[in-house]
């Protein structure tokens, strides 16, 4: 068996629960072509551009993690917006995974998503979370040591995002066969994003010297502390991206924005459900 195949097979039980999953979210019957305009108040919603489509029906066995619609986030609640855990992204970008995603499972590894298109209203709720002093119950793993009233002028927090124009994904690797993330649950202890893989928030990535979503300079893709295999498991993230046109920020190991860029200069804000996308 070749270590493409044996790739695909220990992927197989990942993607199909995944899928599962995602099919049996409130809303998933989008997918099949129904009407999708209004939602179950009748107030009509925004829909996606024609070039936006969902990542699932074009690279269906990468992995997805979509932590905004989870309470495990720097918030600390379900981010708005976040209907459905679902990677949206435009047509080029989600082509372009693809083809990553075939270079590394050649390798025995799959990428996983965290977040990729981000509504506006999204953007306005972090806004207003970094805008209340007092709520700070998700610092210990997120920025244990950043004031939170550094966080806007630190660059952390800003009223527009990238992830806003469609072509802009948070990932990482992860090694097959995958093993289950184990579940967040509110109000568990919780421990610095920077800290050794074995204390921190296990999600089954492979080890990049921090969590996802970490305020700390340890995230920035090339800071020199961070050395060995972890600092090769950027790099093979970052030289996989690069190859199929995607830039890091420098900020960020996780964050990838595919260029050229379809929407440079428009910032969307239909939600992130199958409703947006349906029928592509």
């Amino acid at each position: 068996m070749t270590r493409l195949a044996s790739a695909l097979r220990a992927l197989a039980a990942t993607a199909a629960t995944l899928l599962a999953v995602t099919a049996a979210a409130p809303g998933a019957a989008g997918a099949t072509g129904t009407s999708a305009t209004s939602t179950g108040s009748g107030v009509s919603e925004p829909t996606a551009p024609d070039e936006f489509v969902a990542l699932r029906t074009v690279a269906p066995t990468i992995i997805q993690e979509i932590r905004y619609v989870t309470p495990h986030n720097f918030v600390g609640e379900p981010v708005d917006g976040y209907d459905q855990p679902l990677c949206i992204l435009t047509r080029p970008a989600a082509r372009a995974l693809q083809r990553a995603q075939w270079k590394l499972l050649r390798q025995g590894y799959s990428l996983k998503v965290y977040d990729c298109y981000r509504p506006q209203r999204a953007v306005d709720h972090f806004v207003r979370w970094a805008k209340d002093l007092q709520d700070e119950r998700m610092k210990p793993e997120f920025y244990p040591q950043v004031d939170k009233s550094r966080l806007f002028a630190d660059g952390y927090i800003a009223e527009k995002s990238g992830h806003s124009r469609g072509s802009t994904v948070d990932l990482t690797i992860v090694k097959l066969p995958a093993k289950p993330t184990r579940p967040y649950v509110p109000g568990e202890k919780l421990v610095p994003c920077y800290a050794p893989q074995s204390e921190r928030f296990r999600d089954n990535s492979v080890d990049m010297g921090t969590g996802y979503d970490c305020f700390d300079t340890l995230s920035h893709t090339d800071d020199p502390r961070i050395q060995g295999e972890r600092r090769a498991n950027r790099q093979l993230l970052k030289s996989t991206l690069a190859d199929v046109g995607f830039t890091n920020l420098p900020e960020e190991w996780w964050h990838f924005t595919h260029k050229p860029e379809l929407f440079p200069d428009t910032y969307f804000d239909f939600p992130v459900s199958w409703r947006s996308v349906v029928g592509r």
